[in-house]
């Protein structure tokens, strides 16, 4: 038992996330080795639009120049209630990541060959944030395996359904 400040200071707050979309293809065309968390640096029509779900991975990826990280062909839809002053739909968006993190991501991608992309986007206390994903390619063989095991899984699922 704990009384006092200490004891309220120790307790961790629940975190509300709201989860905007995931990269589902991500995730069947890649392996994913590890994930770190991000922020977006974002123009305020930007986070409107994107907190109204009108954005897309399709074919974005991450690439690190001059020690920061950018995020390519990642389309975010111009804001409708927003005035002249809207954003570019298919700029670069820069990603707000730890020095050190970038610093060993890069020594990742050149050495081994991996790739960086983004598998989700969130709110998190009011401010957009990405889950940043170090991944490898997944060959033909793989990806048929999944749907493989996709399509069984299903099967059995609705054998056990009509059987109740």
């Amino acid at each position: 038992m704990c009384f006092g400040h200490n004891c309220i200071m120790a307790e961790k707050k629940k975190e509300n996330i709201r989860i905007l979309q995931r990269n589902k293809k991500a995730f069947f065309n890649y392996e994913i080795v590890e994930t770190i968390e991000c922020g977006f640096a974002l123009v305020g029509s930007e986070v409107k639009s994107m907190k109204a779900g009108m954005f897309s991975f399709q074919d974005s990826y991450v690439k690190i120049e001059n020690g920061s990280l950018f995020l390519v062909n990642f389309t975010i839809q111009p804001y409708k209630e927003s005035s002249i002053f809207n954003h570019k739909p298919m700029r670069h968006r820069r990603l707000l990541c730890h020095r050190q993190e970038i610093k060993r991501l890069k020594r990742k991608v050149e050495e081994k060959g991996f790739s960086l992309v983004i598998t989700q986007t969130y709110i998190k206390k009011n401010l957009v944030k990405g889950s940043l994903a170090l991944v490898r390619g997944k060959t033909l063989v793989n990806k048929k395996n999944v749907i493989k095991e996709r399509d069984i899984k299903r099967e059995i699922q609705r054998e056990l359904k009509n059987r109740s």
